[in-house]
C-alpha cells in the first residue's frame, strides 16, 4: 500500500523535474557525504543541478575496458549475480522467479536464451550511473516497455516480479563471439528516464557509452545464449549462494567458450 503511490509515474516525473532544477544543487553535498562517494575518481565541476552530479563522469583512465576479444565485460559498475535460464525462468534476486518471455514480451526472442545465462547488474545510488555496451557488434532498434517504477530495495523485491513491472528498454547485439546478446536497462523508483544515446540500429563497440540512468538505484540485465560464455567461477559460486559480486564498468566477468 505504501509502495504504490511512491512508485507512481506522476511522482517520478515531479521528482525528476526538481532534480533537474538549479535549487536541487543544494542536495549535492549531503548526497556525496552520505553515499561515501570517492570524488577523486570523478569530474566534479560545472554541475547545474543534482542530476548532473548523479550522472557525473569518471576521470579518464578510471574505468579501463578489457580489450581481449575472449572476454565478456561488465557494462556498468554494480553488484553482479548470474543465473542459469531453465525452462524460461531466471532467479535474479531474493529467490523471486521471473520469466524471460515476461521481461522481453517476445516469445521467439526468449526461446533463443533457453539454457543460457542471465546476468543481473544492480546499481546502487553511489555507483557510477553511466553504462556501456557489453560487446561490439550490430545493435537492433531499442525497444521500450512501459511499466510501474519500483524501488530496488529488498522490501520491494520480496513483494512481486519487479523486473517485469518496471519500465525497461532493451536492444539485441549481434556479436562475433558471443552470439546475439540482449542488453536491458531497467528503471527504478524516482528514475523517470532511461537515457540511451543511440535509439536505432547501429554498429557499436564494447565499453562505448550506451547511456545513463538518472537518480535512483537501477538494474542492467544481459541475456546470453547457451554455451557462449564461461563466467568467472568466483562470481558463479557467489551467485549460487545468493551473494552479489561488486564489479566495475569494463571489467572482465567471463570468457567465451
Amino acid at each position: 500500500m505504501l509502495l504504490k503511490p511512491l512508485c507512481s509515474r506522476a511522482l517520478s516525473r515531479l521528482c525528476g523535474a526538481f532534480l533537474d532544477s538549479r535549487p536541487s544543487r543544494l542536495l549535492i553535498g549531503s548526497f556525496i557525504k552520505k553515499s561515501g562517494i570517492d570524488t577523486s575518481e570523478y569530474e566534479m565541476e560545472g554541475f547545474t543541478c543534482f542530476n548532473d552530479c548523479f550522472s557525473r563522469r569518471v576521470k579518464p583512465g578510471m574505468r579501463p575496458v578489457e580489450q581481449s576479444e575472449d572476454s565478456m565485460i561488465s557494462p556498468s559498475d554494480g553488484l553482479l549475480s548470474v543465473w542459469p535460464i531453465e525452462e524460461g525462468v531466471v532467479i535474479p534476486v531474493k529467490q523471486s522467479r521471473y520469466t524471460v518471455e515476461g521481461m522481453l514480451r517476445d516469445r521467439k526472442l526468449a526461446d533463443r536464451y533457453r539454457g543460457g545465462l542471465c546476468l543481473v547488474y544492480r546499481l546502487c545510488v553511489d555507483n557510477y550511473h553511466r553504462y556501456g555496451y557489453v560487446e561490439s557488434g550490430r545493435k537492433s532498434k531499442n525497444r521500450f516497455i512501459s511499466g510501474v517504477l519500483h524501488t530496488v530495495q529488498p522490501i520491494a523485491l520480496e513483494q512481486g516480479p519487479v523486473f517485469m513491472e518496471n519500465c525497461r528498454e532493451y536492444t539485441c547485439i549481434k556479436t562475433k563471439y558471443f552470439g546475439i546478446l540482449t542488453q536491458m536497462e531497467v528503471g527504478a523508483m524516482l528514475v523517470g528516464k532511461i537515457s540511451n544515446h543511440e535509439p536505432g540500429p547501429a554498429e557499436v563497440r564494447r565499453g562505448e557509452e550506451k547511456g545513463t540512468f538518472l537518480y535512483g538505484g537501477s538494474t542492467i540485465i544481459v541475456l546470453v545464449e547457451k554455451e557462449k560464455v564461461r563466467i568467472d567461477p568466483l562470481i558463479f559460486e557467489a551467485s549460487a549462494k545468493g551473494e552479489e559480486t561488486p564489479v566495475l564498468y569494463g571489467q572482465a566477468v567471463g570468457t567465451r567458450i
